[in-house]
């Protein structure tokens, strides 16, 4: 009974969960989607591909992809209008960069109000950008930003992003309580505060600014050890000495070269300039700061996590090297239905997928093998010649270290 019970409790908590939006690309995809003609009369305006990927765990999960390299990308589906007031915000989806993109975004916007879908582009004004974003070694991150007043506001944690040419599942759960929680593949990697992680509030603390540090205030943490005296004579040991060793060369010539004098080598009890030992200072009292005081120029606001008007949702990217592929997009109020969908599409797939993308990667290797015979002639041809002299064993063996070191170059 306990179990019928407690299954009931978890299939009401998913029937429960309000969907305002989900999209897993499926036979009628293009009917809820827009393509933007933003770029299109500068002909810099890319194509989507409606496909599974080169590799992948089920061929029939498809998605869509950025297909054409130095090309902008802009769509965008419409759902009902609602407002995430007193409700909990999921905006979810997962990303794939078969490309091995080394500069370039993942992420998905949400916005709000009346937008015209076919002119939707960089300059359109949206609430949320979420998703990841690399280049080169500096840039591995995930995104999140929030709009507030007309102001896109970063978030100040580093959120560092998966990398490699794999599915991969993000999630970002906003709370009316103001707290957020960032998930990559059903795993939390940050969590806070809408007003501690992002500048959208003015601090409600500020250091007092006619405080001043106390005339009798010591910050020095060492001082000088008054007991510590320089020993007398100290400054007149010299840095260097005759070197006592050292003999007059027999055909040196005193008129030709000179008086010989014997070289100098560094004298051993040459200390170097004198410094006084410094000890704990024992009226230290530690840096001094500036106390907090109430901001003045601080209002609250209740509603830091509302955005009113959520309407759609897009992609808007520049890609150098296309190849990133979207699918199973969520906008709901409910994180275990978010987990729910996360498992059934990645997570029944990503073993199979990853299986697949090996395989692909095996037989990109044995092509280039084949593609390039000369290496497998110069190895064959060090190796006859090691059978001739030891000295040309180790010179095989230095050429193939050089080969090892370029390829990892």
């Amino acid at each position: 009974m306990a179990i019928r019970v407690l299954s009931f409790v978890l299939l009401f908590a998913i029937v429960s969960a309000q969907v305002f939006f989900e999209e897993r690309f499926e036979d009628g995809w293009e009917s809820r989607w827009v393509k933007s003609e933003w770029k299109k009369d500068e002909n810099t305006a890319g194509e989507w591909n409606f496909t599974a990927g080169k590799w992948n765990g089920d061929a029939n999960d498809k998605g869509i992809q950025t297909s054409e390299d130095y090309r902008f990308y802009a769509i965008s589906a419409e759902f009902p209008e609602f407002s995430n007031k007193e409700k909990t915000l999921v905006f979810q989806f997962s990303v794939k960069h078969e490309q091995k993109l080394d500069c370039g975004g993942g992420y998905m916007k949400l916005l709000s109000g009346d937008v015209d879908q076919k002119k939707f582009g960089g300059d359109t004004p949206y609430s949320i950008m979420f998703g990841p974003d690399i280049c080169g070694y500096s840039t591995k991150k995930v995104h999140a930003i929030l709009t507030k007043n007309e102001t896109n506001h970063l978030i100040k944690k580093e959120v560092p992003c998966e990398t490699d040419q794999l599915t991969h599942v993000y999630t970002f759960i906003l709370r009316p309580d103001a707290t957020y929680s960032i998930h990559i593949d059903n795993e939390e990697k940050q969590t806070g505060s809408v007003y501690t992680d992002w500048d959208i509030l003015p601090p409600k603390k500020i250091k007092d600014p006619e405080a001043k540090k106390p005339e009798d205030w010591d910050d020095k943490e060492y001082i000088p050890d008054p007991e510590d005296v320089k020993p007398e004579g100290y400054d007149e040991i010299p840095a260097e000495i005759p070197d006592v060793d050292a003999k007059k060369p027999e055909d040196w010539d005193d008129e030709e070269d000179g008086e010989w004098a014997a070289p100098t080598i560094a004298n051993p009890e040459y200390k170097g300039p004198w410094k006084q030992k410094k000890i704990k200072n024992p009226n230290y009292k530690g840096k001094w700061k500036a106390p907090l005081i109430d901001n003045p120029e601080f209002k609250d606001d209740p509603e830091i996590y509302v955005f009113p008007k959520l309407k759609y949702v897009g992609i808007e990217l520049w890609q150098v090297k296309s190849g990133t592929l979207f699918d199973n997009v969520l906008v709901s109020d409910d994180p275990d239905y978010a987990k729910k969908l996360a498992e059934e599409t990645w997570g029944k797939n990503k073993d199979a997928e990853k299986a697949a993308f090996e395989e692909a990667e095996k037989k990109t290797e044995e092509e280039e093998s084949k593609d390039d015979p000369a290496d497998s002639d110069d190895d064959k041809a060090d190796g006859e010649e090691a059978e001739d002299t030891e000295g040309d064993d180790a010179e095989a063996k230095e050429d193939s270290d050089d080969e090892e070191v370029h390829d990892e170059l």
